[in-house]
């Protein structure tokens, strides 16, 4: 059961990076971007297309992969900061989910239903404690989450860029009355989640399903990590994808509580729904 909760420490990694990047989406530009997987998928499948049809290397088909889904997600930024810029978050977040369903279906239409052959990035063990085996992905994708966040902290903290997206977020008319440059800022949040959601992306799936729904669908327990932090803090976004993954890992060597697993980040986001509700339920009832 510890290997099998060690196991799980790559898809927490990749929970906890997805997770933040909604997080950051949700405080800067008020979208709670459903499509974040889905562009990283779609990259991602081009990037192994380049490899095979093109031989193009591993490593230049994965740089225009990135690239790709960079694009695709700063182009749907642009369509929103474009038409949508005073619409509400709910409505401008039911545009990602059209955009999440478009993109799954491109792929069947180009690439077919079933999983594709993925070349690893990273491949074999980092190190061995105690006698379990500590996988080179689990250990690049636990950093890289750890880092995104710590890099994000910073740069809305410390730089110029960062509270002038903190302005914008918080009152954005009154901030481009200032002149911050509302646009282009906004599509920045956007490519940059992008390049970061297809760069976790193609470093996992070689190990994870990668069919592309289920790809696309892993919004899903990357929405339950940042939603333990409110889809407002970082640190616990990248707490709660790494506890969610090593949960699912413990479970996964469990008969009786492997199929529990997929289903239990669905679980996670009804009891954070619920408990954040829990004031209002508690002063209806006295």
């Amino acid at each position: 059961m510890l290997q099998g909760a060690l196991a799980g420490l790559a898809a927490g990694g990749l929970y906890a990076v997805l997770a933040v990047c909604l997080t950051l989406m949700s405080r800067l530009v008020r979208v709670v971007n459903f499509a974040q997987s889905a562009t990283g998928m779609f990259g991602c499948y081009v990037a192994v297309f380049l490899s095979v049809q093109f031989g193009l290397p591993t490593w230049l088909a994965t740089v225009a992969g990135i690239l790709l889904g960079g694009s695709l997600s700063a182009l749907l930024g642009w369509i929103v900061s474009t038409w949508l810029a005073e619409a509400d978050t709910g409505t401008r977040s039911a545009v990602t989910v059209a955009v999440l369903l478009l993109l799954i279906s491109l792929s069947f239409i180009l690439f077919g239903n079933k999983p594709q052959p993925f070349h690893p990035i990273l491949d074999g063990p980092a190190f061995t404690a105690g006698g379990v085996v500590i996988s080179q992905v689990t250990v690049v994708t636990v950093v890289l989450a750890v880092l995104v966040a710590l890099a994000s902290r910073l740069v809305l903290t410390r730089t110029s860029a960062g509270v002038e997206l903190r302005a914008l977020s918080e009152r954005p008319t009154t901030a481009e009355l200032l002149g911050i440059p509302a646009k282009r800022l906004s599509v920045a949040v956007w490519a940059v989640t992008g390049v970061i959601s297809t760069l976790v992306i193609s470093i996992v799936a070689p190990s994870q399903s990668n069919d592309a729904t289920s790809l696309a669908m892993l919004v899903v327990p990357a929405a339950a990590a940042a939603l333990l932090g409110g889809f407002r803090r970082l640190d616990l976004a990248v707490a709660g994808g790494l506890v969610l993954g090593l949960i699912q890992g413990a479970a996964a060597q469990v008969d009786g509580l492997s199929v529990v697993r997929y289903f239990l980040p669905f679980g996670v986001i009804v009891a954070l729904l619920l408990w954040s509700q829990r004031k209002e339920v508690w002063d209806a009832a006295r």
